[in-house]
């Protein structure tokens, strides 16, 4: 079986849009793992993308705006919210490379009520926020519901300059053109596409987080390897296909 390429800045691969949304302010934390730490925790029909043997858990704060369906409107007040989510890396049966989320904590209940119902993404309702001073972000989670209530985190990064030559793990943790999920008694891969990351460097200050732990995997002992900011980028959606094959499917 062929893998896809790591390609940072793909031609989109599909014309119709599901939904449409823009990213804004993303803190990207990253630790490597072993690959049999996290296999179990993937769906069936994937496996762990590793690069040089070792695949990662990533730790993702960012604010999600004007969130819309397919062509139509954008969702007032409910379309815009703060996000942070715990990710793992996979490859599915036909080469995709695609995330999984553990988590997904979102600040607006309806969102998070609509996802769990759709596609069973786990997402979570939380307290959350996003503060920014000069080059700082500061990225602050409590989550409500359903559980565990009372997980946490809240990290510091500073912004540094931007990124003109990313590196291979740069483009393995950032160049990520779909995401796989179980629902309905199935594999389901999502595309997604969007511009080329505008990457910067970044400094983590500060990290008391409880979410990497929630999510069913240890938590992190070590620095992480890879820290990165972006401002934002604007994305779309395509409809979800069976992972590993070609026929389109519409969730109940």
């Amino acid at each position: 079986m062929d893998i896809e390429p790591v390609d940072p800045a793909p031609s989109r691969a599909f014309s119709r849009a599901s939904l449409r949304q823009y990213w804004k302010d993303l803190t990207f934390v990253h630790w490597a793992v072993a690959p049999e730490l996290v296999a179990p925790l993937l769906p069936s029909g994937t496996r762990p993308d590793t690069l040089d043997g070792l695949t990662h858990v990533g730790l993702v704060g960012f604010q999600m705006v004007g969130l819309g369906l397919g062509r139509g409107p954008r969702v007032p007040y409910f379309g815009t919210f703060w996000e942070t989510n715990v990710r793992l890396y996979s490859v599915d049966d036909a080469g995709r490379r695609a995330v999984v989320f553990r988590s997904l904590d979102a600040s607006r209940l309806v969102p998070v009520l609509v996802a769990r119902a759709s596609l069973r993404l786990p997402y979570l309702w939380s307290k959350m926020g996003i503060d920014r001073d000069g080059d700082i972000c500061t990225y602050r989670c409590r989550r409500r519901w359903p559980g565990p209530a009372g997980a946490a985190s809240r990290m510091v990064v500073r912004v540094g300059d931007p990124i003109a030559d990313p590196t291979p793990l740069e483009h393995f943790l950032t160049a990520r053109w779909g995401l796989h999920t179980r629902a309905y008694g199935r594999t389901l891969h999502l595309p997604n596409w969007h511009p080329r990351w505008p990457l910067h460097r970044a400094e983590l200050l500060h990290l008391d987080d409880g979410l990497v732990a929630a999510a069913g995997l240890p938590a992190p002992a070590a620095a992480p390897v890879s820290v990165l900011y972006a401002p934002g980028v604007p994305v779309v959606f395509g409809l979800p296909t069976v992972a590993g094959g070609v026929a389109t499917c519409t969730p109940p």
